[in-house]
Order: C-alpha cells, then sequence, then structure tokens
C-alpha cells in the first residue's frame, strides 16, 4: 500500500467534518476529485475505510486506523512545515556565538537578552570552549558570529565592525600612576598585572602596548571574573587593562582610578565575524545593530 501524507490528511478532514462534502472545502478540492480519492485509497487498502451508510459518514474500524497513524504524524508534520517557512522567512534559525574576547560577556549578554525578545524562537548559545579556535569553528559551521578584535582574510567570512573602545588602565586611586594620569610601558615593569585568562597575543595590554616595546611586567596574574579583577586593584594588589566601556560602570567607585595606555591612549575595534551566506538573515542583522547600541555597553539596555 502506498501511503501519502494527503492520503493522512484525507482520513482526519473526512472524520472531522463527518461527510465528502464539508471535507472538501477543508483540503480545497472538489468533492469529485475526493471521492475518487477515497476510492482509490480503499482499492489499494483492499477494505472499506468509511461506512457511506452512516450518518453522518464515519470511518471503520480499518480507518480508525489510519485515523490514529493521521494524529500522530500530521502535528510532527505541519509543525516541521512550519519551522521550515520561519527559517525562510528569517524569524527561526541558531546563533551560536564565540568569543576571542574575555570581558564581552559583560558587553554581549545584556545584548542577547534584547535579542530573544524580537527573535524568541532563534536558538541561541555561546560556545565558551572555542574562544582559541573561534574563527576555525566558524568556517566549519559550528558557530555562527565571532566576537573578535583581530579581522582575517577568510573566504566566505565578512567582519562586520561594530563599535571601537579605548584599552584603560585601571588603578587603586592611591597609586603613583593616578596623578600622572597615563601610563609608559616601562611603568609596568615593577608592577603585577592581573589579566583575563587569555593568550598574549589576544590581550590588548600586551599586544598593542607592552611586547611592541619590550617589557615584561614584575609578575602576571590570571583571573577570571571582572569584579574580582577590581577589587584586588582597589586593595593595591596590582592593576589591570580593560575596555574603557567595562570600567564606565565602575566610574563611580572612589577606590579607582582610570588612566590612559600612553600619552595619547589607545584605540581599538570590535567586530562581528560572520559567514556572507547569514548576512542577509533578518535574525542576523538584528543581532549586529544592537550589538552597536553604545546604551548596552553603558549599561543602560532598554528594550
Amino acid at each position: 500500500m502506498h501511503l501519502e501524507l494527503r492520503h493522512l490528511r484525507t482520513v482526519r478532514a473526512i472524520h472531522e467534518q463527518g461527510g465528502l462534502a464539508r471535507a472538501a472545502g477543508v483540503l480545497n478540492i472538489t468533492q469529485s476529485a475526493l471521492s475518487h480519492q477515497v476510492k482509490a485509497l480503499e482499492d489499494q487498502a483492499g477494505v472499506e475505510l468509511f461506512v457511506r451508510r452512516a450518518k453522518p459518514m464515519r470511518l471503520s474500524p480499518a480507518g480508525m486506523r489510519l485515523l490514529r497513524l493521521a494524529e500522530q504524524l500530521l502535528p510532527l508534520i505541519d509543525a516541521a512545515e512550519a519551522e521550515l517557512k520561519g527559517v525562510e522567512a528569517g524569524r527561526v534559525g541558531q546563533l551560536h556565538i564565540a568569543m576571542e574576547c574575555h570581558a564581552c560577556f559583560d558587553w554581549l549578554l545584556p545584548v542577547l537578552d534584547q535579542f530573544r525578545r524580537t527573535f524568541p524562537e532563534v536558538d541561541l548559545d555561546i560556545r565558551a570552549r572555542l574562544a582559541f579556535a573561534a574563527l576555525p569553528a566558524l568556517l566549519r559551521g559550528e558557530v555562527d558570529l565571532v566576537v573578535s578584535m583581530d579581522p582575517e582574510d577568510l573566504p566566505g567570512v565578512t567582519f562586520e565592525p561594530l563599535f571601537d573602545y579605548a584599552p584603560t588602565m585601571v588603578v587603586a586611586a592611591s597609586h603613583p600612576l593616578a596623578a600622572q594620569g597615563y601610563a609608559r610601558p616601562e611603568d609596568l615593569a615593577g608592577e603585577s598585572l592581573i589579566v583575563y585568562p587569555m593568550d598574549r597575543e589576544r590581550l590588548d595590554v600586551f599586544s598593542q602596548f607592552l611586547l611592541p616595546a619590550g617589557i615584561e611586567p614584575r609578575e602576571v596574574r590570571q583571573v577570571e571574573l571582572t569584579d574580582v579583577t577590581l577589587m584586588l586593584v582597589a586593595a593595591g594588589r596590582g592593576v589591570a587593562v580593560m575596555p574603557d566601556w567595562v570600567l564606565r560602570r565602575h566610574a563611580g567607585n572612589p577606590e579607582l582610578t582610570t588612566i590612559r595606555l600612553g600619552k595619547d591612549g589607545l584605540k581599538r575595534r570590535v567586530y562581528a565575524a560572520i559567514r556572507d551566506s547569514d548576512r542577509r538573515l533578518p535574525y542576523m542583522d538584528h543581532v549586529l545593530r544592537l550589538a552597536r547600541t553604545d546604551t548596552v555597553r553603558a549599561g543602560r539596555a532598554q528594550v
């Protein structure tokens, strides 16, 4: 027996509508065409599926077995079709993110909180374990967006600029550098430098400031959490360098002072690396626009 989805929909419609005429209207076909379809299905099955002499028309025992199958399968098929239409319209999909920037968690989470309110059907995930191999994971399709400060020439990948920031040093308010207003690379030679647990090449204080000058701090200490780092800095246990948008949230702390890296300061840019094929997705465009919003980085997220 060759059973098709239209056969299951026919059985369900006739059962629910109680006759061929009303079922034909629901299925958007003529009553004659529906009658021929039922006759062909019964010929294939070799049994009667409907009791035609009953009013309203009802299913035979064999027809009831097909109805149970239809009630199991058709909701799954209908849901899958609706999901595929949502994917085509850009309402449904996945947004798996990897970050080469540890501090970006503080900025990204408010962005995603706003995003999911507009696109609740998009599957969100942050792949923290891929931080050190984020761009290869993007090329393999394991993630859909990479937050990066170091654009590369990769086939099929676009680096969308998001915003500029200033890597900024934070010291205790009583630290001698607080009065100087800026730090030179050699000023860090005698300091305990507190950094996020990342490769030095991914840390602005090393890649943009210390390594070009050939300077090594007295001590390098890795700390996972921003708030813990700032508590240690306030206690005079070391100095740290973070994006200015992170430190703006702590501007009212009288125990901390921020100073520039170098007399003129440093400027860096955050990018979103995405596959070219995903750029026109409505939800991808939306998350990029949210990521560029200054109010989110300033801690004043608005819905």
